[in-house]
């Protein structure tokens, strides 16, 4: 075989591998391909944008300091404010996520770590599995029953366990495939330098895998946020704010049901109002989790 010089080479005609090389029909299934995805995408997102529109058109001209931090009122009288709502918010679901996160996080560091396919990792799967399905309403009353009923009286502690309960399998799920995405090679390459197993998973391992189990753990803590049942059912109600977990609490998702069912209108604007404020909670954690999850990113790369 001849060797081809450079000069050889550059007198070549270039391929031509633009899209007018291509057959009629990889041509129509590519349009074709093309029109589905921008129908699919209209169709999850003008719903979407249209229910952000209305609630922020209902809520916008309630929002203010007043309504954020004033006690709540009688659903006929008009005026008043969200403050126990936004308050009872903030703590239970903070409560729910110092209860839920660490033990996510960890069960999916067994899980995928050192459990791989044992029988309790296999066990452990498949019931975070089905705790996953389970609606909300049977675990409020679960705890209705065992924390509730023990104790004989609703409070906040007990919404949040709640909430722990519905957060744990996302976190759990989320983190572990997180983890699994981080290579083999840089758990090796750990080993290596003579590094247990421990060491590897907390300098190596976490960090690589932080990025998503970050972003996972915000959305549970935003789906949290955003539950009914475990706060009308355990939380009990609360008109005034109450920064004391043992007490009752309310929350923004049980008011807006409460006002929202309710015939007067002065009760339906706040649950507008409501709505709108759990709306820009759920945003900003969202945001949040974006922020993190892009830094870290950007830092490992």
């Amino acid at each position: 075989m001849t060797a081809v010089t450079p000069n050889e080479l550059s007198a070549r005609p270039a391929l031509d591998l633009t899209r007018r090389q291509l057959s009629v029909r990889r041509r129509a299934i590519d349009l074709i391909s093309k029109v589905l995805m921008c129908v699919a995408l209209l169709i999850a997102v003008v719903p979407l944008v249209l229910v952000i529109f209305y609630v922020i058109q209902k809520g916008a001209g309630l929002i203010s300091m007043e309504f954020l931090t004033g006690d709540i009122t009688s659903p006929r009288r008009a005026g008043g404010g969200m403050g126990p709502a936004v308050v009872g918010t903030l703590l239970i679901t903070g409560a729910a996520s110092v209860m839920s996160i660490p033990l996510g996080v960890l069960g999916a560091v067994y899980l995928n770590e050192y459990g791989k396919s044992n029988a309790l990792a296999r066990f452990i799967r498949m019931m975070a599995d089905v705790m996953t399905g389970v609606p909300s309403i049977v675990m409020a009353l679960f705890i209705y029953i065992a924390v509730v009923l023990t104790t004989k009286e609703k409070s906040g502690l007990a919404a949040a366990i709640a909430l722990a309960a519905l957060m744990l399998p996302v976190v759990l799920r989320s983190s572990e495939e997180m983890l699994k995405l981080v290579p083999d090679e840089l758990r090796q390459a750990s080993a290596a330098l003579g590094a247990r197993r421990w060491k590897t998973t907390v300098s190596v391992v976490l960090p690589a895998a932080i990025s998503g189990i970050t972003s996972g753990i915000m959305l549970a803590i935003a789906r949290a946020a955003g539950e009914t049942t475990p706060i009308v059912v355990c939380a009990g109600v609360a008109s005034t704010i109450s920064w004391n977990l043992g007490e009752m609490q309310t929350a923004l998702p049980a008011q807006i049901f409460l006002n929202a069912s309710s015939p007067f209108t002065p009760a339906v604007e706040r649950a507008w109002g409501a709505a709108l404020t759990l709306m820009v909670i759920v945003l900003v954690f969202t945001i949040i989790a974006r922020l993190i999850a892009s830094r870290f990113a950007i830092k490992n790369r």
